[in-house]
């Protein structure tokens, strides 16, 4: 397991990459779907808080996994059973999403990331043994994630109360700063195509909850006569919604953004937003969908709420992260006052109809403005053979 060339041609997402993120879809569509019966319930606050936490967890073993493959990855039955093993971690994390937001109980929440944080501790052991000049960067992350599961597993001691949210808290700052601490003087070579390829991948299966969303939709249609127009419309308008953020989330060139190491971390750590909010999505229309049928507490704005919230903070955030590189001026007005008009929704009584129609709006000016290809860290045009 030696580090892999950053330069190697033809690399793409292999089919065990893949599999793996099977897994990834279960934990994602029950954490949408528990906060779709929070915020139904109105219980906005906690069901926030429980969907960040449960949401971390997701992402962080997700995003570790993806980034110590882009720079070790073999396919030798070691490391394919590491990855199994990593998978089983995931199904027992998504077993815990229910409990953690019913009642605090955070025990299998926790008990399957540390299955899965000790699955890439034996990666990086491994990878260690032959990794040259990035041995130390490897040995501090596997002593780092080592220390940290040690910490989880201490914080289910204490009673559900404000000193364990602090905790919990702290141990994820911990989490965020393994990284930084590691990489630091000898960055793991990533491969930018490999890792904006993963990324993707990753958007899309977010962003396809709001499909399955709109799915439920159209059953609900039918099984209700009187509300059959409404929510055959809000089935349609979902999927342009989800369209309109796949075609916003691929128009700029991702991998321009991951050239140095403070640029990949930018660009990486805000990807959490990117794939919380896109996921969040699907539970805002499952919301809108029991506004209709009168399965809800929440008044129709506050419904609505639920969708265009996300939307513009996923539009804001890719903005940040990539599209404001590579936009002229059309592009930055369309996607920031396109992502405000988006919060502007609730407000008229057309729920989802404005949103749908200004990021089709917001679509066609990026049809209209390729993205401009530049230097991420000096912000000149790239020459046509660097391009």
């Amino acid at each position: 397991m030696r580090p892999r060339d950053p330069g190697e041609e033809h690399r793409a997402a292999t089919p065990l990459e893949l599999f793996f993120d099977l897994v990834f879809v279960v934990a994602v569509s029950i954490a949408a779907s528990e906060l779709h019966h929070a915020l139904a319930e109105s219980h906005i606050a906690s069901g926030l808080a429980g969907y960040l936490l449960v949401f971390f967890g997701i992402w962080w073993a997700w995003m570790n996994f993806t980034w110590f493959a882009t720079s070790f990855a073999t396919d030798d039955w070691l490391y394919r059973a590491l990855v199994v093993l990593q998978m089983a971690g995931v199904l027992v994390l998504a077993a815990g999403i229910g409990p953690a937001f019913s009642d605090g109980d955070l025990v299998l929440l926790v008990l399957g990331y540390v299955v899965m944080r000790v699955a890439m501790i034996a990666q990086w052991l491994r990878a260690a043994r032959r990794a040259g000049d990035v041995r130390t960067t490897a040995l501090t992350y596997a002593v780092g994630i080592g220390v940290l599961q040690v910490l989880w597993l201490a914080m289910l001691l204490l009673p559900d109360s404000p000193l364990r949210a602090a905790v919990v808290v702290t141990l994820i700052v911990a989490e965020l700063a393994v990284p930084v601490v590691a990489e630091r003087r000898s960055p793991t070579p990533w491969h930018p195509h490999h890792i904006t390829e993963r990324y993707g991948l990753f958007t899309i299966i977010v962003v396809g909850e709001s499909l399955l969303a709109a799915s439920n939709a159209i059953i609900e249609a039918l099984h209700g006569g009187e509300d059959l127009a409404s929510l055959a419309s809000l089935a349609v308008l979902s999927l342009v919604i989800a369209a309109a953020l796949w075609w916003i989330y691929f128009w700029p060139p991702h991998h321009l953004e991951i050239g140095s190491f403070w640029g990949a971390l930018r660009w990486g750590y805000a990807h959490y937003l990117v794939f919380a909010s896109a996921a969040a999505v699907s539970a805002g229309i499952e919301v809108e969908i029991d506004a209709m049928t009168d399965e809800t507490h929440l008044s129709e704005a506050a419904a609505s709420f639920t969708v265009t919230v996300p939307v513009a903070i996923f539009m804001v955030v890719i903005w940040w992260i990539t599209v404001r590189h590579h936009a002229n001026r059309a592009v930055h007005v369309a996607v920031l006052g396109g992502a405000g008009l988006v919060l502007a929704d609730p407000l008229l009584p057309l729920p989802f109809a404005v949103t749908a129609i200004v990021l089709v709006g917001v679509v066609v000016v990026l049809v209209l403005n390729p993205p401009a290809t530049r230097d991420v860290e000096t912000e000149q045009p790239l020459v046509e053979e660097d391009a």
